[in-house]
């Protein structure tokens, strides 16, 4: 029977690695599982980066059995604070704090380093007996009762589903020849963990300057993650000085309100654009995460979009599985790309609007923002809401995004 035949994700990182673990869940042994991704090879993870985990995405993490062991190496957002001021200025009011929890005692979000919460989620994906296989796809055909998925190794895979999950630059999607539409923001994000003398206490900031956001994002320890945006051309020289040069450069930034600072990494840049494919999906081709949407950082959302990709993606395959439908179908496909489509135009027309009014020197423009974010300051059930939006917990909200097992 086809819904037998196996599911093939393309792509290891954490949009792959939880999906399958999710269909796992959700479908048993019965439905073989495939993560086919050379640097599956690259254990342990290696990647400095760090990422936010938004309230929801750790219910998920927790509903597949990861949470528990990253828990102890991550670090909750208790607050947040949000400034605008330039550069030069002395001092740097706050117009904007965010405190309390989405429930009792559950923050609104967590620090999580990026290598840590691969290394969980590989170990977890071989404890369940996922197939993990260190190649590429290089090709399939798909046809109406089926795709065949041929893997660089030589393997052939006769698959139900095929599961684009290879990034930005998805090779799957352009062969697919899914259309993007979108525009780069001429912008890079760089990106570096910092040391300090003094304790953070949770607290995440979000410094508003003219080249775009600042924000220092608390983790473990007294060290902090940067995600700091500035133009392609600036964050260029800023990457390519010497230590002590980027030092200062980091210090005019930063601050020095936790005390002596430190790199703790050499500073790297990615460049920031937006896009989103035209479809989410294909026949028996289904486009999740960075696949099928880049947005700006600026709302620290991309991961988090990803993985509400996943979660809407297993729980319309593994209802169907349950009813005998085969899970690739078009009809099937079509009610997750209805799913999170639109969520995810929405997202990206809120970071393109933020993104355009605070980076840049307009006097005009930043008077209009300070005034809203001192409203939305003195405007409790406002806060609320947005702490709700930005934990993931708005909407029509897939089970596993709730806590809830498939």
């Amino acid at each position: 029977m086809s819904t037998q035949r196996s599911i093939v994700i393309c792509g290891g990182a954490f949009a792959g690695l939880a999906l399958a673990l999710a269909f796992r869940q959700g479908l048993g042994a019965d439905i073989p599982v495939i993560v086919a991704d050379p640097a599956l090879a690259a254990r342990p993870s290696r990647d400095p980066r760090a990422t936010a985990i938004v309230a929801a995405c750790r219910r998920l993490f927790e509903a597949l059995g990861v949470w528990d062991q990253i828990a102890a190496d991550s670090q909750p957002i208790l607050d947040m604070v949000v400034t605008d001021s330039r550069l030069e200025d002395a001092t740097r009011p706050v117009f904007l704090t965010f405190a309390g929890d989405v429930e009792p005692g559950e923050p609104f979000a967590h620090m999580v380093e990026n290598r840590r919460l691969i290394d969980a989620l590989v170990a977890r994906a071989e404890a369940e007996g996922i197939d993990l296989r260190a190649t590429a796809v290089s090709s399939y055909d798909s046809r109406p009762h089926g795709v065949t998925v041929t893997l660089a190794d030589g393997n052939v895979v006769e698959a139900s589903l095929l599961v684009a999950a290879d990034g930005a630059r998805s090779r799957l999607r352009e062969r697919a020849g899914i259309a993007t539409h979108g525009w780069d923001y001429d912008q890079s994000g760089i990106v570096v963990t910092v040391g300090h003398e003094r304790d953070h206490h949770g607290r995440a900031e979000e410094h508003f300057l003219p080249a775009g956001p600042f924000a220092i994002l608390p983790l473990t320890g007294k060290r902090s993650s940067l995600v700091w945006t500035e133009s392609r051309k600036e964050a260029a020289r800023i990457t390519a000085l010497g230590d002590a040069e980027f030092h200062e450069e980091l210090e005019k930034r930063f601050g020095l309100h936790l005390g002596e600072i430190k790199a703790l990494d050499r500073p790297r840049a990615f460049p920031l654009g937006y896009f989103v494919a035209r479809s989410f999906v294909a026949e028996r081709l289904a486009l999740v995460g960075d696949a099928a949407h880049v947005i700006h950082p600026i709302a620290g959302q991309g991961l988090n979009m990803g993985l509400k990709d996943i979660a809407a993606l297993a729980e319309v395959v593994v209802d169907a599985a349950r009813l005998g439908i085969d899970p690739g179908q078009a009809d099937v496909l079509e009610r997750y790309q209805r799913w999170r489509r639109f969520d995810t135009m929405a997202m990206g027309v809120a970071t393109n609007s933020l993104n355009f009014l605070f980076s840049n020197e307009s006097s005009l423009l930043r008077t209009v923002r300070d005034i809203g974010l001192g409203l939305v300051d003195r405007a409790p059930p406002l806060k609320s809401l947005f702490i709700k939006q930005a934990a993931g917990l708005s909407g029509e909200v897939p089970r596993l995004l709730k806590g809830e097992a498939l």
